[in-house]
Order: structure tokens, then C-alpha cells, then sequence
């Protein structure tokens, strides 16, 4: 596989050969998501004093429907405190929690005074989760 701290550039056997191409090892990416963006969650938890069972609803980046209910289920969120919409948009990227946030308040799922997770995981191996007050 072509490694750019290597060599920043291509030849054109390896693009001959489809070495151009983005490779994805599925199950590590899947591994690090939902260890990391579970630990993202009870790290922001833990700084702020609250538990799980104080948020109203959690709110995932919406990459990958499977990450998302793992991560849920591990942390023992119940499905209607999720939201969940990758099923009708796809990966939005960096605008599936907006998204996510207003077809919540749209559908009356956040009240005032809700706390609110939002966490993500994305390029880069990045990933971090944040409380908020609705």
C-alpha cells in the first residue's frame, strides 16, 4: 500500500496496478469508532459529574448506523433517546449533528433544560464528545 511519509507521489505501475485507490480496513476503523467514541462520551460525562442516565438524548455523528447503536447499547441507551437518521441521508459529514439536532427539535425529542450529548468520530482518527444544556 502507498505510504506518503515514503514517497509523495505515485508511479504509474501503481496506479497500473490500482494502488491510487483509498483502502479501508473496516473492522479497525470500526474497533477504534465505537471504543474511542465511547470513551469520548464517559470522559465529557465524567468531567461534567453526570451519567448517563442524566442525558436526554444522545446525539452521534451520523457515520455509520452500526458504530452508532454499538456505542449506544454499551453505554445502555435506550433507541428513543438516540437519534439516528444516516437511514434517510447518508454520511453528511461534518453536518449530521446539526441535522441530527434540528430533526430532533423538530420532532419535539428536546425540551428545555434537556442535557444533550453530541459526539463524533471522523477523519483523521478524530473524535471527542461534548455536553450541552438545550
Amino acid at each position: 500500500m502507498w505510504n506518503i511519509s515514503k514517497k509523495p507521489y505515485l508511479m504509474p505501475a501503481e496506479v497500473e496496478a490500482g494502488e491510487h485507490w483509498p483502502k479501508m480496513n473496516g473492522r479497525a476503523v470500526f474497533k477504534e469508532a465505537t471504543t474511542n467514541m465511547k470513551q469520548a462520551i464517559l470522559d465529557a460525562l465524567a468531567a461534567a459529574g453526570k451519567t448517563v442516565e442524566d442525558i436526554a438524548l444522545l446525539v452521534p455523528h451520523q457515520a455509520n448506523l452500526r458504530i452508532n447503536q454499538w456505542v449506544a447499547s454499551e453505554l445502555g441507551f435506550p433507541d428513543e433517546k438516540v437519534v439516528n437518521n444516516i437511514q434517510r441521508y447518508g454520511n453528511t459529514t461534518a453536518g449530521s449533528i446539526p441535522i441530527a439536532l434540528h430533526e430532533a427539535r423538530e420532532q419535539g425529542r428536546l425540551k428545555r433544560g434537556d442535557l444533550v450529548c453530541i459526539a463524533a468520530f471522523g477523519a483523521g482518527f478524530t473524535w471527542g464528545a461534548a455536553l450541552m444544556r438545550w
